[in-house]
């Protein structure tokens, strides 16, 4: 846990070594942890929307190895794809993965249930709507595989919002992640990208838990 703060603070220097390290490879590694960020049900702590933005950034100081358009391209394949092998978990194993003696340890019932009420409040909407919001975004698209919604939906609303976000999150990186009070500031601005993206659920939570404490009191 303590490296993976690490690496969401520093990602920028994290993946600077990595191009050291590995050249044109880090396009796969990077693809590979936003693909499993969504693909695998268990992994929702791991950095998706600040890695984007880091990506885009260290691509408009390396231009030499890195491309911010192919960053973009395989961010959006990895989105789409990493979603779709979710929700065909979802589907074809529901909430025996959610109740499994390991896999348990992960995933908590009460987020997916959680996650239930937003899907069943939004519509198909909340498909694009994850998209930008941490956790969420991971347990939508089970959530969606277990409600039996149709994929044919589920793609055409998947698809929509993996476009928006790796091109507004790797855009953004690669316009302004090289400003010289940006790279100064850079491990502020990251805390400032996860806050500002996990504020919605910040508030869904509190409001939830007021909505259920008013129920109490009034039973």
């Amino acid at each position: 846990m303590t490296f993976l703060i690490d690496f969401i603070l520093h990602i920028d220097t994290h993946i600077s070594n990595l191009v050291s390290a590995f050249g044109p490879w880090t396009y796969l590694i990077l693809f590979a942890v936003i693909f499993i960020e969504t693909g695998a049900v268990i992994m929702p702590f791991l950095p998706g929307d600040s890695l984007l933005f880091a990506a885009g950034a260290i691509a408009a100081s390396r231009p030499d190895v890195l491309n911010h358009w192919v960053f973009g391209i395989l961010f959006f394949v990895a989105a789409v794809s990493g979603d779709s092998l979710n929700f065909w978990i979802g589907r074809t194993l529901g909430y025996k993965v959610v109740r499994h003696r390991f896999f348990g340890k992960f995933i908590k019932e009460k987020q997916i249930k959680e996650t239930e009420m937003f899907f069943n409040k939004k519509g198909a909407s909340s498909i694009i709507i994850a998209r930008f919001l941490p956790i969420v975004r991971t347990f939508v698209p089970f959530v969606a595989g277990v409600s039996q919604f149709s994929y044919t939906h589920f793609l055409r609303n998947n698809i929509i919002a993996a476009f928006l976000w790796s091109l507004i999150g790797t855009g953004a990186g690669y316009l302004f992640g090289n400003i010289p009070f940006v790279k100064a500031h850079f491990s502020v601005i990251i805390l400032g990208v996860a806050f500002v993206t996990i504020l919605p659920t910040i508030i869904s939570v509190l409001r939830s838990i007021v909505i259920q404490r008013r129920s109490k009191l009034t039973k």
